[in-house]
């Protein structure tokens, strides 16, 4: 799927977990006290084709460290991200000062010129 899509296009991975059986199987094994086993159910899809696996949790770290060398090897297509330039958005930001200023009441204390 990643190399279908390097040109155009996009591919969505979901990951979750699962214990793959209904309630009413969940249910019963709680009662009767047995520990249930998860899975991490994992689907991908890219709009036209979808494909799922599950994976145990022995298994898990060994999926999860091939899943990472497949997302290194497949980074080159990805799209670089537009950034504003940072005078540009400084800019923008700022308020423009329209407002009169308020001026500072000045007060006068007369002070007396002689000592008793």
């Amino acid at each position: 799927m990643y190399e279908k899509s390097t040109e155009k296009g996009s591919v969505w991975v979901t990951m979750k977990r699962s214990s793959l059986k209904n309630k009413a199987q969940l249910q019963k094994m709680e009662k009767k006290g047995k520990e249930v086993e998860y899975r991490c159910l994992v689907r991908a899809s890219d709009g036209k084709k979808s494909i799922s696996t599950s994976v145990s949790l022995k298994e898990y770290l060994k999926f999860q460290a091939s899943y990472a060398t497949v997302l290194k090897a497949h980074m080159h297509a990805l799209k670089k991200r537009e950034r504003k330039d940072r005078k540009k958005a400084a800019e923008a930001e700022k308020v423009p000062e329209n407002a009169p200023k308020k001026q500072k009441k000045t007060s006068s204390k007369k002070s007396s010129g002689s000592k008793s």
